[in-house]
């Protein structure tokens, strides 16, 4: 819910989500916080060692910055960088195999999800992965909520209104669709590197990468968010998503009418990189439409960026980041508590028979 506290908060913010090395913070990471470029936090294993662990990590982050949105890829299956304490929540895959109940599934999945992030500190993860499983992608895979645009649509509804219940908005993944464009292969067609290392390309034609934007198009009113494919669409203009004005103004906005804040994968990601330096790809991304910029694992570079960043803060800007921030903390069950709520332990329930679970 928007409420004027939250819109408050956004305007004391800026565009740019970084990270941290470990699991207290070093006096370069408390100015880093404090800068006004920066917006955002996300968080990796590397933050972690207990649930405990990581709610004084967050109570820290906002002590330095009040209403900075902590955030974090905790998707279940093999994409959850929390794992003791917490429950190993199934792949997405695992959760829509089961048949008529894979939509109750796919809500308790997104509901175990968000409430014991919520529960630690973590005000969002980026969820959900909206790319079509064409059997290509090893990056995607069964990280996928389908292998055909209505089955992602639909499970895609079924997981929002998971992390919808705990209090926690959500981030459409990755723009226009990564299920295609990825090199590396578990289907014909030869292999590669991943966007971790290279960029990769998407050959389709516009007709056929128009099913996977037109998941977009029926979720646009649904989705709070969503994050750019480091992929390049030769039929478009040629051009990283995450750099694409056609695809994020033209197309996002314009055409698919998503009105929600729109962040870019990480930049420092090869696939994104090129020989530009990464206050060039920060702008660049900027220019083409991007809200926030994401740039992990190289601090020193993340410096440059937030010293040299050219930005002007708009009212949609605010609104956007104003709507991802969570409702207020003391609002929140801490992770006993939680447990004890019979719907946390009917979503645990649902989800306890299918390949992949572990209770916590």
């Amino acid at each position: 819910m928007l409420t004027p506290k939250k819109l408050a908060l956004a305007h004391t913010l800026g565009p740019v989500v970084v990270d941290i090395a470990g699991t207290v913070l070093t006096e370069h990471e408390i100015r880093r916080l404090e800068h006004p470029m920066t917006g955002a936090v996300i968080l990796f294993t590397r933050n972690f060692t207990s649930a405990e662990m990581l709610r004084a990590l967050c109570g820290a982050i906002h002590a330095v910055r009040p209403g900075i949105l902590i955030t974090v890829d905790h998707e279940g299956g093999r994409v959850q960088r929390f794992r003791e304490g917490f429950t190993e929540v199934p792949s997405m895959a695992a959760c829509r195999a089961a048949g008529d109940q894979a939509q109750a599934r796919l809500a308790a999945a997104g509901y175990v999800l968000a409430s014991e992030l919520r529960a630690a500190g973590v005000d969002m993860t980026f969820a959900p992965v909206l790319d079509i499983d064409y059997g290509r992608s090893a990056v995607i895979g069964n990280r996928s909520l389908g292998s055909e645009r209505h089955e992602v649509e639909r499970n895609a509804r079924a997981l929002m209104s998971g992390l919808r219940l705990a209090g926690m908005a959500n981030c459409g993944k990755h723009f226009p669709g990564h299920g295609w464009g990825s090199t590396a292969f578990r289907g014909p067609g030869g292999a590669g590197p991943p966007s971790h290392v290279a960029c990769p390309t998407d050959n389709r034609s516009a007709a056929q990468i128009r099913r996977d934007l037109s998941i977009y198009r029926g979720l646009a009113l649904e989705l709070e968010s969503i994050m750019t494919a480091h992929v390049a669409y030769q039929c478009f203009d040629g051009e990283v998503a995450t750099y694409s004005p056609r695809l994020l103004k033209t197309i996002l906005r314009e055409e698919l009418g998503f009105s929600g804040l729109i962040f870019s994968d990480d930049l420092s990601m090869k696939g994104a990189c090129g020989d530009e330096p990464p206050l060039v790809r920060a702008q660049k991304a900027l220019a083409a439409g991007c809200d926030m910029v994401l740039h992990c694992n190289h601090p020193e570079e993340a410096d440059e960026m937030l010293a040299g960043l050219e930005w002007s803060r708009t009212p949609a800007f605010d609104e956007r980041l104003a709507r991802l921030l969570p409702d207020e903390a003391e609002s929140v069950l801490s992770m006993e508590a939680l447990r004890a709520e019979p719907r946390w332990q009917r979503a645990e329930e649902l989800l306890a028979d299918i390949e992949g679970f572990r209770a916590a």
